[in-house]
C-alpha cells in the first residue's frame, strides 16, 4: 500500500521549500540533512510530505515519551490509511539489577511491564517487517536490544482455508512462539481450543483468529471481534506471528546452554586466579540456576543477560534493534529535538557500561550481559541509512 497523507492543510510559509529540499537531497543521495524550526512551526506536517511524496517508510526518534505520544497521534492523523506504530520501553516501572560494592549492596531488577505498550512494541515490528507503508515513532528504545528479526520473521505460522493440519502441532507451534494457551481470549497473546474450534488473538492486532476445523482440515477461516466474539470477515488465509519480541528455536536454546556453560568455566577460571573465590563460587551458583531453569521452561530471570549466546553473536559484536528490522536503504531516519537526542544516543551505551561492569567485576554476571546493550553511537549511525 502507498502513503497517503490525509490534510486538509497545504504547506505554508517556508515548509513548500523545506520540503523541496529535503526530498531533493534524499534523492540525490545525501546522508545528513538538518530541518530547523522553531516549536508550533510545522516539522511534524514537513516530515509527513517528505515520507508521502518518496513513498519511503520511516522511523521517527524523540528524546522522551511525551514527544513520542504527541508525534504519534499527528502521525495518525495524517497517515490513517497506512501502519503507523508505537515503540517505546514496555516499563511502567524499571529498576535495573545493579552491585553497589562499597556497602556490598546487590539490588534486584524490578520491572512492571505495561501490556499495552509491549503488544505495541510487536506490532511495530511486525508492521516493520511485513509493509512498505509504515512509520514507526520511536524513543531511544529503538537503540536497546530486541530480538533477532530472522527468528521473528522466519517463526511464523501461516494457515490456509482448506489446508490439513494436525492441531495438537498447532498447539505446540502456538506455544514456541510465546502464546499461551487459556480460557480467556479477550487479551492478545493467547489461543483457546473448544472442540473443533481454534481461536487465537495476535498480540498486534485488534481482532482475533478463529479457525473451524472438520479432523484436521481448516474448513474456515475468520477474523472475529474478542469483546463480543462475532464475525468481523472470512478469510482465505492467515499468517501468525510471534506473541513476543524475543523468540527462538529449540536447537537454539540447547546451543546457547552450551555455549555459556564454556564461558561461565573460563570466567570462574579467571576469577579464581585473581584470588576472588567468593565472586567465583557466586557466579557459578547463579549461573548454573540460570541453566537449571533454561533446561526445564526455557526461561530464566534476567534471560536477556545471554542474549548474545542465543543471537549466535561475538563478543563486542552489536545487538539486534528495532532498527535491523527496516531495509537499510530505503528507510528513512529522523531524528527530532536532535540537540537533545544526538547526545542521548551516544550516552546510553556508556552509563549501561558502567552498571554492568559491577556485576561482571564482582560475579554476578558473565561478561557476555555485557552485549545486551544499547547500540554506540558509530553504530547507530552504520545500521541506518538516510537521517533527518
Amino acid at each position: 500500500m502507498l502513503f497517503e497523507l490525509d490534510s486538509s492543510y497545504s504547506p505554508q510559509g517556508d515548509q513548500p521549500q523545506a520540503i523541496e529540499k529535503l526530498i531533493e537531497g534524499l534523492e540525490s543521495g545525501d546522508r545528513f540533512q538538518t530541518l530547523l524550526g522553531v516549536t508550533g512551526s510545522g516539522k511534524t506536517f514537513t516530515m509527513a510530505n517528505v515520507i508521502s511524496a518518496l513513498q519511503r517508510p520511516a522511523i521517527v526518534i524523540s528524546p522522551n515519551k511525551t514527544l513520542v505520544a504527541q508525534l504519534y497521534r499527528e502521525f495518525k492523523t495524517f497517515f490513517p490509511k497506512n501502519k503507523v506504530e508505537l515503540f517505546i520501553s514496555y516499563y511502567d516501572y524499571y529498576m535495573p539489577e545493579s552491585y553497589i560494592p562499597s556497602k556490598d549492596l546487590f539490588i534486584e531488577k524490578e520491572a512492571q511491564i505495561n501490556e499495552t505498550l509491549e503488544r505495541m512494541r510487536i506490532s511495530a515490528l511486525k508492521s516493520v517487517l511485513t509493509r512498505n507503508d509504515t512509520v514507526v515513532l520511536a524513543s531511544v528504545s529503538a537503540i536497546y536490544a530486541s530480538g533477532d528479526p530472522r527468528d521473528f520473521a522466519s517463526m511464523n505460522i501461516h494457515l490456509e482455508r482448506g489446508e490439513t493440519v494436525n492441531r495438537r502441532e498447532l498447539a505446540l507451534k502456538l506455544a514456541g512462539i510465546q502464546y499461551n494457551r487459556s480460557e480467556d481470549i479477550s487479551a492478545g497473546g493467547v489461543f483457546h481450543v473448544k472442540g473443533e474450534i481454534f481461536e487465537v488473538f495476535p498480540p498486534y492486532e485488534d481482532h482475533g483468529i478463529r479457525l473451524y476445523f472438520f479432523d484436521d482440515e481448516i474448513e474456515r477461516i475468520v477474523s472475529f471481534d474478542p469483546i463480543n466474539r462475532k464475525t468481523i470477515e472470512e478469510l482465505d488465509m492467515v499468517t501468525i506471528y510471534p506473541a513476543k519480541e524475543f523468540v527462538t528455536t529449540q536447537e537454539k536454546i540447547l546451543g546457547a546452554m552450551r555455549n555459556i556453560e564454556e564461558e561461565l568455566e573460563e570466567r570462574v577460571k579467571h576469577l579464581e586466579r585473581e584470588g576472588k573465590y567468593l565472586e567465583s563460587q557466586r557466579l557459578r551458583q547463579r549461573t548454573t540456576y540460570d541453566m537449571e531453569m533454561l533446561s526445564s521452561v526455557g526461561y530464566c530471570s534476567g534471560i536477556e543477560n545471554y542474549s548474545r549466546f542465543f543471537d549466535g553473536r561475538h563478543p563486542g559484536e552489536k545487538p539486534y534493534t528495532l532498527l535491523d528490522y527496516f531495509d537499510k536503504e530505503k528507510f528513512i531516519t529522523f531524528i527530532d529535538e536532535s540537540h537533545i537526542g544526538v547526545p542521548q544516543l551516544g550516552a546510553m551505551y556508556r552509563g549501561d557500561y558502567s552498571r554492568k561492569k559491577n556485576l561482571v567485576d564482582y560475579g554476578f554476571r558473565l561478561p557476555a550481559a555485557f552485549d545486551n546493550r544499547p547500540l554506540r553511537f558509530e553504530e547507530f549511525l552504520k545500521t541506518v541509512g538516510q537521517i533527518i
